[in-house]
């Protein structure tokens, strides 16, 4: 595995190694020894969690607070996404900075995305099948969101607004200024 340093601190991309032949291929997606060395952090997954959408499907900008903050590790099995990450951690350098990434299950992309981070995609192919990892258990009374389309942030989805789908929920999302603390 390659693992990729971004602009955000300590967020990684991770291309696996494919071995490919005429039956198809391999590669190992995740390996905990491997994982750790790459990231330099101790981190160790408890909930594995996937979605099926289509086409213009906006899910996010999602994270966890306090005790219950998540680090994630994502990736797409079938079709593709600009996938998003936010540094929400207030003492960080990159606070406040986004990452817009495209992973598919042609490229085999992960994204490591520590806690202290909030997150989101957007399916641009007709349907993706989006999986992904976290290290901690989900807990409702720690929802945190921010709008996608926040003004701060400035993200360019990449995508006409007029034919986003968005759930009612994700609509009402505060702005980064006033989304729940992470901490």
């Amino acid at each position: 595995m390659n693992f990729i340093s971004t602009k955000l601190q300590d967020c990684y991309l991770i291309e696996p190694k494919i071995i490919q032949d005429e039956r198809g291929y391999f590669m190992e997606s995740f390996n905990e020894r491997t994982f750790q060395k790459g990231v330099n952090q101790d981190v160790h997954f408890v909930q594995d969690n996937q979605s099926f959408s289509t086409k213009g499907v906006l899910r996010g900008l999602h994270y966890q607070t306090g005790d219950h903050a998540q680090a994630k590790l994502v990736r797409v099995l079938q079709g593709e996404v600009l996938d998003v990450a936010v540094d929400i951690r207030p003492n960080s350098p990159s606070f406040g900075q986004h990452l817009s990434v495209l992973l598919s299950g042609e490229n085999q992309t992960q994204l490591f995305i520590p806690r202290g981070f909030a997150h989101g995609f957007l399916v641009l192919s007709e349907t993706a099948t989006f999986f992904y990892k976290c290290d901690n258990f989900y807990n409702k009374e720690s929802e945190g969101g921010i709008i996608f389309n926040d003004s701060q942030l400035g993200i360019d989805w990449q995508f006409p607004k007029t034919d986003l789908l968005i759930s009612e929920k994700d609509q009402l999302l505060p702005t980064f200024e006033k989304a729940k603390k992470p901490w």
